[in-house]
């Protein structure tokens, strides 16, 4: 509950008075209550730094909050200790001084038809009641000692809105006034018990995630709508008439409406003060005793008689008293309109969204102030049985109330004797027969309302901008104004659009490319070394550029993709292509379209790659699209960005290649047909990898499963066109490669891997001492498929490949999906055959899984766990056709070698060393 019930909390350091302001900061987190630091111990309320100056409540506190031995939290750690039944009845009289008067303030707010009017006293009472419910529920399946709850203002509006809807649709057909209250104190009812079973089923199956979906600034404009309305109904309950629209604040410019409303708008004033600066909690209901005492004092001065202020309209009207019997006939279940259900529905589903949400940053605020983590999802089953229960009960909506429990909570007296005496006074307003309204001064009753106006407009109109962006503030001002204008089911539903429209702009604007420093596995010989060295990645003119895809791409960010592309590899688009570029994408070409836009800047971009580059034209020859963190592919970008650029890449003799696309982007690329078939794929590949056909021209996108694979590839066809070689069998040609510079060795085959992984790292003596390396590995051999080490177990070696290939199954996304779910149905996905030795790597669970990573001839593997100690951190796999063959190196070997030969233990070392940085250079983690 806002307002009179927010005030308790300390808000200094931009604080939530009420818990939604810190739920909020922390919204992404509300799961385990985080979002923000517990508040210091410097600013907490007097009240409790006396508490923890107490040596012995201190020690208590500590029991409490250390031992882990409790049975839950706030367990009665006061019984039979310090505290008595008069702490249980101080407390418990603070938290209703506190909450009558807004209770009495949300009645006139659910029932502010006219209609109603005649009734209001017991329909207020009816709202206590609902309260005294609400508090049972929380003291018998809270699993918090201390914990306040009540009928809570995040329902109001909707409450407000299904009773005049109700009221309206009956009085237009005729209806009475019973039939009006009748019908609202059975659908109002029904929907509050509705949301109850919606939020324990929603906690029973821990899917509280889903009230998230509703963003935060949609929220924060709802709020702030509660507040414009709290405050005009706090203005018409001192003023004595009915405020619905915009219009009716004209009645304050009439001399006697505004003598009614100041007092009242000076008192919330004042209590917005107190609740915000006081550091003493006892301060704001010691205040709102003194209001009301004021008046009646100055009635006496004055000698003005009840009669006389009841007559100017400072108290309300005389009413015959309302006995508990008469709540029992407010509702004739002869007179209820149920055709009026179906009407109240959308109300309801938003009233689903609005409460879950809220009550869950109420749990997490409490669980940041007491710094401990409360289960939301257990929490919401306690708030979902006290809703059902209210409503089962004609009551009304409501929840945590987070000021009065952290209130109760800093209080140290965590007892729920507390909830038993807040019940015992709500119980004894409803059977007295006295009217609250005809003896409390208006203005008083309206300023607890106005109070929680104030509280709510300043936090999500004001305070909040520094806590949100520009554009998430936009979105709430069009919430809030959007609820002014056409109401709250379709001012949410605006501002929800709004949210999704600048989510959608928001991300085409942000570039979802960047290149990045890779390069594969391979291990080359020197002579190709030197050639990718010179040729493939010079730093002025690199023949092969990696460009790395993030997020989804969909229609709205292919066309800044497709430019950021085309300028970070220096190519112009002509006239011709930017109309072929233009009939593909599914926003038309039009004078100002944004292509054009895009074509007029890119002069720019390119002459500024050209620049660097170090001469205009200089382009790659092989451009490497990295899809492994591109999570999703529309069919409108998959046509207009990568259809158009391989397109454009063909006709300037640049190989467009992509890897690490999950199923359903490579499905997408094939389907489109930019990419080639299955079988055609094989064959291309083959072609291009023969020297007759390397220069093959083409128009598509060439798939492969991981990134090394592709890079490797298009390493290949440069060596081959740098060299006039081909390296089909890199073993053989790092023999050919050595033989030629050290004749004078008898080189087994792991020395020529040593020799090129560390070249130009040894000298001749060196290399002479590597020769003595087969004395300290085993060598073993595993078929294809055929497992080499399991995650999670003990890593006793690394090893080296000398023959075949190693497959790493990729783990992080689990299996995949064998089947996607088209227009047409569902289509069963092939055996991706990207990989020119794709192994089908079967999971525990049957399902097929991707690979991550393949290690060739050469490649060293599972040294990282090894050297940290650490169980296995992933699996490994033989996947040629003809298997692997590695090279051990255990433990006990490499202790052994370091005693026998220290040099040799040293360049193992270093080529260990070489292997991690090659490792890191190829990991973007660190961009």
């Amino acid at each position: 509950m806002y307002g009179s019930t927010t005030s308790m909390n300390d808000n200094k350091g931009g604080s939530a008075p009420n818990g939604r302001r810190s739920g909020s900061e922390g919204d992404s987190n509300i799961e385990d209550g985080r979002g923000g630091p517990p508040q210091a111990q410097d600013k907490l309320p007097l009240i409790w730094k006396d508490i923890n100056n107490n040596p012995q409540q201190k020690q208590q506190s500590d029991n409490t909050n250390g031992s882990g031995k409790s049975k839950e939290r706030g367990h009665e750690n006061t019984e039979g200790g310090q505290y008595n039944i008069f702490h249980y009845l101080v407390y418990a009289l603070i938290n209703v001084i506190i909450a009558v008067p807004g209770l009495y303030g949300y009645a006139s707010v659910i029932f502010n038809h006219p209609s109603f009017q005649p009734q209001m006293a017991s329909l207020s009472k009816l709202v206590v009641f609902s309260s005294l419910v609400h508090q049972l529920g929380f003291l018998l399946f809270s699993s918090l000692n201390f914990s306040i709850g009540t009928v809570q203002d995040a329902g109001l509006i909707f409450l407000s809105a299904m009773s005049n809807s109700i009221a309206e649709s009956i009085l237009e057909d005729g209806g009475s006034v019973e039939e009006v209250v009748s019908t609202t104190l059975v659908i109002l009812p029904l929907g509050t018990a509705a949301l109850g079973l919606v939020l324990i089923l929603l906690g029973k199956f821990r899917l509280l995630d889903i009230v998230s979906y509703l963003p935060m600034p949609v929220i924060g404009g709802y709020l702030a709508f509660i507040g414009y309305f709290c405050l005009e109904a706090g203005v018409a309950l001192c003023i004595g008439k009915s405020m619905t629209t915009l219009s009716d604040w004209r009645y304050l410019l009439e001399p006697h409406s505004l003598l009614l409303a100041t007092p009242g708008l000076l008192s919330a004033g004042l209590l917005t003060i107190i609740s915000r600066k006081a550091t003493n909690d006892a301060l704001l209901p010691l205040t709102m005793v003194l209001i009301p005492a004021t008046f009646y004092a100055v009635l006496f001065v004055s000698g003005i008689s009840m009669g006389e202020a009841r007559d100017n309209g400072w108290v309300g009207e005389v009413s015959p008293p309302v006995p508990v019997r008469d709540l029992l006939h407010l509702v004739d279940f002869n007179l209820v309109h149920w055709n009026l259900v179906g009407s109240c529905i959308g109300t309801w589903v938003g009233m689903v969204f609005v409460v879950s949400f809220a009550s869950c940053l109420d749990v997490a605020a409490i669980s940041m102030d007491m710094g401990e983590a409360l289960d939301t999802n257990k929490e919401m089953v306690t708030v979902g049985v006290s809703n059902l229960m209210s409503g089962l009960l004609f009551g009304f909506t409501g929840s945590y109330i987070f000021s009065q429990t952290i209130f109760t909570y800093r209080t140290g007296c965590h007892s729920r004797y507390i909830g038993v005496f807040i019940m015992a006074a709500y119980l004894a307003v409803c059977v007295s027969t006295i009217n609250i309204l005809q003896i409390a001064p208006l203005f008083f009753l309206g300023a607890t309302l106005i109070f929680i106006g104030y509280d709510l407009l300043w936090e999500w109109l004001i305070e909040i901008r520094v806590k949100i962006f520009f554009m998430e503030y936009c979105i709430l001002l069009v919430t809030f104004v959007a609820i002014q204008i056409v109401g709250m089911d379709f001012g949410i539903v605006i501002g929800v659009i709004v949210a999704l429209i600048e989510h959608v702009a928001s991300t085409t604007r942000v570039s979802s490319m960047g290149r990045v420093m890779k390069r594969s596995r391979a291990v080359w010989s020197n002579d190709d070394w030197v050639a990718l060295q010179t040729y493939g990645y010079n730093i002025n003119d690199p023949k092969i550029v990696t460009l790395e895809v993030k997020g989804p791409i969909f229609f709205g960010s292919s066309q800044k993709l497709l430019t950021d592309i085309t300028d970070e590899i220096g190519l112009s688009i002509s006239e011709e292509e930017l109309k072929r570029i233009a009939f593909a994408s599914p926003h038309h070409s039009t004078p100002h379209s944004s292509l054009r836009a895009n074509r007029a800047k890119s002069p720019k971009g390119i002459k500024k790659k050209a620049k660097l580059l170090g001469k205009q034209g200089c382009r790659p020859q092989f451009v490497v699209l990295d899809f492994s963190q591109m999570h999703n592919l529309d069919a409108s970008a998959a046509t207009s960005c990568f259809l158009q650029l391989a397109k454009m890449c063909e006709k300037r003799g640049i190989l467009l290649c992509a890897a690490g696309a999950i199923p359903r982007v490579e499905w997408m690329l094939r389907s489109h047909n930019i990419t080639y078939g299955y079988d055609e794929e094989i064959q291309i590949k083959n072609d291009m990898l023969s020297s007759k056909n390397s220069n093959l021209k083409h128009g598509k996108v060439i798939l492969f499963l991981t990134i090394f694979e592709a890079l490797e590839f298009s390493e290949r066809l440069l060596i081959e066109r740098v060299t006039t070689k081909m390296p089909y069998e890199r073993i053989h040609c790092l023999q050919r490669g050595l033989s030629s510079t050290s004749t004078g060795f008898p080189h087994h085959q792991l020395t020529y891997i040593f020799l090129n992984v560390l070249r130009g790292d040894l000298n001749e003596e060196e290399k002479g001492v590597v020769d003595g390396i087969q004395s300290y590995y085993e060598e073993a051999e595993y078929q294809r498929g055929q497992t080499i080490f399991e995650k999670n177990t003990h890593p006793d070696a690394f090893y080296i490949v000398v023959k075949g290939e190693v497959a790493v199954p990729r783990d992080r996304i689990g299996s995949l999906p064998s089947k996607i779910r088209s227009g047409a149905g569902a289509v069963k996905i092939p055996q991706s055959l990207s990989s020119l030795n794709l192994l089908e790597i079967i999971g525990d669970d049957g399902e097929h899984k991707s690979v991550e990573s393949f290690h060739k001839v050469g490649g060293i593997f599972g040294y990282c766990d090894f050297l940290l100690e650490r169980y296995r951190s992933f699996d490994a796999v033989a996947t040629s056709s003809s298997g692997a063959m590695v090279a051990v190196f255990t433990r006990v070997n490499l202790n052994k070698m370091k005693r026998e030969n220290a040099p040799l233990y040293v360049i193992v070392q270093q080529l260990l060393l070489r292997a991690s940085l090659s490792d890191l250079a190829n990991c973007t983690c660190h961009n």
